[in-house]
């Protein structure tokens, strides 16, 4: 077992290098809003989703609407999954208002959206001004000499 061993040894390390290594797929939390109208509804889109391969658990809130399958699940596959159930369904599309910059820019805000809670929009969406905004804001304005002098 000298230099033959020695060799053999380092040649399976150098070819267990080279082999790929699979990735490990990471636990995902995949949180859909689908139309239910009943508990039939709900029973029927549980049942399909914990029939998708990987998923770990399925929670369906009726009334918000929302089914959360959590596992080691991609969210397209999902979605498919729940769209079998010929209901309405898309992403998720709430996050807590304190997460957005602007939550009260005509695109975030929503009426059904839960309590706390507002659409996500893009970091793109500002709030736009008008020109009765800038009416006002000359109104009171110090370079203004027709200003309002209140004060």
């Amino acid at each position: 077992m000298g230099v033959e061993g020695t060799l053999e040894y380092i040649s399976d390390l150098l070819s267990s290098v080279k082999k790929k290594k699979k990735k490990k797929k990471q636990i995902q939390t995949v949180a859909l809003k689908i139309r239910m109208d009943c508990e039939g509804c709900a029973r029927k889109v549980k049942k399909v989703l914990s029939g998708v391969k990987g998923a770990k658990s399925v929670d369906v809130d009726l009334k918000q609407q929302k089914a959360t399958v959590t596992g080691y699940v991609e969210a397209k596959k999902v979605l498919a999954a729940a769209k079998s159930t010929k209901k309405k369904v898309e992403l998720w599309p709430y996050v807590p208002y304190t997460l957005v910059a602007n939550p009260y820019v005509a695109q975030a805000y929503d009426k059904k959206a839960p309590p706390n809670h507002v659409r996500k929009v893009p970091a793109t969406a500002t709030v736009t001004e008008t020109t009765i905004d800038d009416r006002y804001t000359n109104l009171f304005s110090d370079d203004n000499p027709n200003a309002c002098s209140i004060m």
